[in-house]
């Protein structure tokens, strides 16, 4: 057992592979995993309840220091009466030995002046029956002086190993064999080192023993010695054996007592503790419920006021701050329902005058030849920004149907790489201006969705297009995968990236990165927002990945089937080819012999370095989690869930918008089996 403790310690008793990696982590042995989760499955149930219950934690500190207390208290008193009835007992064992001693000894002074006046008639008797009349002598003696401690005390005479005269007239024999009262074993009974110091040394001695019974049972007791005379002056040693029995009982007695009282001061403490933090837990337990629901959107709950006591002054501090916020909430809900319908009725009505200013502008505009160069690039500039008011006016008008919930659906089975190369072509001019190439990679197989096309196109083209925009002239990525019903579309470029604090905010109505707000597409503010409601239309997942100086990826994950839940996305969130990607590509090699990708591709050739099909790394944990609660009003700040085991200078970022998080976004990264 010493050497396996030793081999457990050190380690070496794994060190043929059993645990490689760990005990409890994904590569521990499979036997390990089974043993732990065999373990822990029972105790799991218990342990949620305990973490769930305060009242239940309270009771269970309550008994436990309660039984405690009464443990503690049982042990000293039991010491103090057990010291009580020890000392009682040596005190009544010396009082009674020293009387019997005592006696004792003036009987044998009374036989013996008795002998001595008929010592010359004693000298013509046998030794015989000198003998016999010293042992008849012990045995009345004995007899005598336990008459009176029946089952108290027991007398016992042994011979001493002083007495040098024999009494049957040879030195290998002696008829003072031990006597003792009642049912005791005499010989076994009195301790060896006893009967030596009392030949050693006269005066009386004790010590507390063993008693030893007939019947082979055996008990403690006090035994109390002294050496004495007897008729004839020959030395004997006498010993009053004091049994426990009667004290144990006592003992017992008190320790069952003890016992009983204990277990019922323990319960009544429990109940006390149950009852007093049910008066406490019971109305917070009823605040905990009436806020679940007002976090449910039924603003009318309102907790149950009895007495004037501090849980009661609770009670109503809770209900004035939930009335509060209902007013609150019905004043926003008012002036959001008033924005929105500002923002359509303004849209609606400058269709008109916006028709009619589009008209007379392509009129101006096909006249411009005729123009001086100033009033021609006049009519030029003037199309232009009345093209993309019309592009601002259009998003306008969407934004207004997901707030006013008028949004269709039109889902029909698409092949995502139908919509992909239709934005690839029509993305093509603004991709040769900077100089960029739209590469797409997984379209070799079927990826098939039930899906609105016209809207996950308007998706796609905006995703693209932000890509090249902000590409600086390197490859820009499209990824599009399949698996466990789902299909995604990642979007990945190489360009200035995004910080923590713009992937939080990527989403938001008419926020941009560039504080300069310039543009070269001349985009509303409005693409991710409409994006990202497109998404959610469709049951799916739009998420951004990003480090400064490293590029994004946008992925959009949606059901294979329209009306199905998303469990999890067949692309990861974070490339492979990131920063955190390739170090953990780089451990790999060293540990496995395995090359990883190459990253970052270059301006013009390709070095994207995967095929269509190619399975990527994960990037577990280099990241934060794709997902987070968006705000209500659409413009708050979001965290990035998760975000304290990204790397560092990566943000990855949770679909920001208006309408609050479905239950099927996703808390964290996800993709990754």
């Amino acid at each position: 057992m010493s050497k396996f403790r030793r081999l457990w310690r050190s380690g070496a008793l794994f060190s043929e592979g059993l645990l490689p990696e760990g005990t409890t982590g994904p590569r521990a042995h499979p036997v390990v995993r089974f043993f732990i989760r065999w373990v822990r499955r029972p105790l799991l149930p218990v342990l949620r309840l305990w973490r769930r219950n305060i009242q239940l934690r309270v009771v269970a500190a309550t008994l436990l220091m309660s039984l405690g207390v009464v443990l503690l208290l049982g042990i000293v008193v039991i010491g103090q009466v057990r010291n009580g009835l020890l000392d009682a007992k040596e005190k009544t064992a010396q009082s009674q030995a020293a009387g019997g001693f005592a006696a004792a000894q003036e009987m044998a002074d009374s036989a013996g002046g008795s002998g001595r006046s008929g010592e010359d008639q004693g000298r013509t008797g046998s030794g015989g029956r000198s003998t016999q009349n010293t042992g008849t002598w012990l045995n009345n003696l004995v007899e005598q002086l336990a008459s009176g401690g029946q089952g108290v005390y027991s007398v016992v005479a042994l011979g001493s190993q002083n007495d040098e005269s024999p009494f049957l007239g040879n030195g290998r024999s002696t008829t003072r064999g031990p006597r003792a009262s009642g049912d005791i074993r005499p010989e076994e009974s009195i301790p060896a080192d006893l009967r030596r110091a009392l030949d050693k040394q006269p005066g009386t001695h004790q010590r507390y023993a063993k008693v030893y019974r007939q019947d082979g049972s055996s008990t403690a007791g006090l035994i109390v010695g002294k050496r004495l005379n007897d008729a004839g002056g020959a030395p004997y040693q006498m010993y009053y054996v004091f049994p426990f029995t009667l004290e144990e009982e006592s003992l017992n007695l008190v320790k069952g007592t003890l016992a009983t009282a204990g277990v019922f001061v323990v319960v009544l403490l429990g109940a006390i503790a149950w009852l007093v933090v049910r008066q406490v837990v019971t109305p917070v337990r009823m605040a905990a419920g009436i806020s679940e629901r007002l976090a449910a959107g039924r603003l009318q709950e309102r907790m149950k006021v009895t007495g004037e006591d501090d849980i009661a002054r609770l009670g109503e501090s809770f209900n004035k701050m939930a009335q509060n916020l209902q007013l609150k909430i019905q004043q926003l809900e008012e002036l959001s329902r008033m924005q929105r319908r500002f923002v359509s009725d303004v849209s609606h009505e400058l269709r008109t005058p916006l028709t009619t200013v589009r008209m007379a502008a392509d009129v101006i505009h096909e006249s411009r030849d005729e123009f001086d160069p100033a009033t021609a690039r006049s009519a030029e500039l003037l199309l232009g920004q009345l093209d993309r008011f019309e592009s601002l006016l259009g998003d306008l008008l969407e934004i207004s149907r997901f707030d006013a919930g008028a949004a269709n659906l039109e889902a029909d089975p698409i092949d995502l790489r139908d919509v992909v190369r239709r934005v690839v072509e029509g993305c093509e001019p603004l991709a040769e201006r900077k100089g960029s190439r739209v590469l797409v990679r997984g379209d070799d197989a079927p990826v098939v969705a039930e899906a609105d096309g016209r809207r996950i196109e308007r998706v796609l083209r905006n995703l693209v297009d932000n890509a090249i925009e902000h590409g600086e002239g390197h490859d820009v990525v499209v990824r599009l995968a399949s698996r466990g019903g789902a299909v995604a579309v990642a979007v990945r470029d190489y360009g200035v990236g995004l910080s923590t604090r713009e992937a939080e905010r990527v989403f938001n109505r008419f926020w941009r990165a560039d504080p300069a707000r310039a543009r070269t597409t001349g985009g509303s503010g409005l693409g991710l927002s409409i994006a990202l409601e497109d998404a959610r239309l469709h049951g799916g997942w739009l998420q951004v990945w990003g480090e400064p100086g490293g590029g994004s990826q946008f992925r959009l994950t949606l059901p294979c089937t329209a009306g199905e839940t998303v469990q999890s996305s067949p692309i990861p969130l974070q490339p492979a080819d990131s920063r955190r990607g390739r170090r953990q590509a780089h451990g790999a090699q060293g540990r496995h012999g395995v090359v990883p990708a190459q990253g970052r591709p270059g301006t013009r050739p390709s070095a994207v370095a995967r095929t269509a099909g190619t399975a990527e790394p994960t990037g577990r944990g280099a990241s934060a989690s794709g997902s987070a609660a968006p705000s209500a009003s659409g413009s708050g700040s979001a965290t990035a869930s998760g975000s304290s085991t990204s790397a560092p200078g990566t943000a990855v970022a949770a679909p920001r918008g208006t309408a609050p998080r479905t239950a099927d976004e996703p808390t964290r990264e996800d993709g990754e089996e």
